[in-house]
């Protein structure tokens, strides 16, 4: 078992869950009110989204060789990420509200650790894909060098990182022990740990700023020699996508945990009069927001992605009108929309469809000609 079920001097390792909760102040309520139904059916939804799109990512990256490069498996691990991250919020959205009544401590730690674990890997791939970027920007690649092998090590470093720091708690870091510095948000966890990870992640986040700053800068001094050979209208077209891309990607990123990470804080450095669970559940649905834009942003804005997106599901249009007698309607209107669509989903492309490196680069999604 994770912890004893007897006392021992200073410690309450026998007392429920509730018994923390109300010594916290976040007393659970036996009945479930309007703001529990919203926000458990907002997050459900926001998380059956989260694990479908997640799905269709890893699949298109699976099938199509011209993503077998090592960005676009980083994106597959954050896809991966995000898909861990939908479930555990599923299983969160089971054992919220009146139902945490019911949970033991083990179940509660289970609970909070795969929240914690899920939602780190998942912000350690984005820091990874954005130091990956600023690598083959800054050497004119259009995809890395990176060896599969150590796309590998990369990958599994993630994720030791997310699960140790999701266990973190489990190994010490709790108030079982210390009620005076037990947190309000989460009632089995010490204050100093939320703080400890709130820091964390907004530090990672100023990785990626400056990452993706530099990246910009870069991409935009360039551009201004290249306006010597080209059009001044494509030159600021060519900075219009690069600014509208980084700031996608660090605007949703702000939106979706800042909020979270401030109450986390606040809660933290012991304020009492900042009403952190008010804002708490909301707060976490728009942080797992996150692991929905994901997708969209790396994924979405990719042409090549988005043409296999439509094969995927134009795959299972088909398989799905196949007692029908009529099974051509999605194929005609696929064709029209993608060459690509009546090819089998594992053919390499044409010549005429690969990625010619000398021509551009790519940046989040866009492609800037060099």
């Amino acid at each position: 078992r994770m912890f004893h079920q007897y006392d021992v001097p200073g410690c309450y390792y026998n007392r429920t869950v509730q018994f923390f909760y109300e010594h916290s102040g976040k007393n659970i309520s036996a009945h479930w009110r309007p703001r529990d139904y919203v926000v458990v059916s907002l997050g459900m939804g926001v998380s059956v989204i989260v694990i479908l799109a997640n799905i269709l990512v890893m699949v298109a990256i699976f099938i199509n060789r011209r993503f077998h490069f090592p960005i676009y498996y980083l994106l597959g691990n954050l896809a991966a990420a995000d898909l861990f991250s939908g479930i555990a919020y599923l299983h969160l959205m089971f054992h919220t509200g009146p139902w945490t009544i019911k949970l033991s401590k083990n179940q509660w730690f289970v609970r909070q650790t795969l929240i914690d674990s899920s939602l780190t890997a998942s912000v350690l791939n984005l820091l990874a894909i954005a130091l990956e970027r600023h690598q083959t920007i800054f050497t004119m690649q259009l995809h890395s060098k990176m060896t599969n092998r150590r796309v590998v090590l990369l990958i599994a470093l993630i994720w030791g990182l997310a699960i140790f720091m999701g266990l973190v708690p489990t190994m010490g870091w709790h108030c079982l022990c210390d009620l005076e510095n037990c947190s309000t948000m989460a009632p089995m966890y010490k204050r100093s740990y939320l703080v400890f990870w709130a820091v964390l992640n907004l530090f990672t986040f100023s990785l990626m700023v400056a990452a993706y700053t530099r990246i910009f800068v870069y991409v935009r001094h360039k551009s201004q020699r290249m306006s010597q050979h080209t059009s001044q209208i494509r030159h600021k077209e060519t900075v219009f996508n690069l600014m509208k891309t980084v700031s996608m990607i660090l605007g949703c990123f702000v939106i979706c945990w800042t909020p979270g990470l401030v109450l986390l804080m606040l809660d933290g450095l012991g304020c009492e009069s900042c009403q952190v669970l008010r804002y708490e559940k909301y707060c976490l649905v728009l942080a797992e927001c996150n692991s929905l834009v994901n997708p969209i942003i790396y994924s979405f804005r990719d042409t090549d992605m988005l043409q296999t997106f439509k094969r995927i599901l134009c795959c299972l249009c088909r398989r799905g009108d196949a007692g029908r007698k009529d099974t051509g309607t999605c194929t005609t209107t696929m064709s029209q929309n993608s060459p690509t669509t009546t090819r089998p989903l594992r053919q390499p492309p044409p010549d005429s469809e690969r990625v010619k490196c000398g021509r551009h680069i790519s940046v989040g999604g866009i492609r800037l000609d060099n």
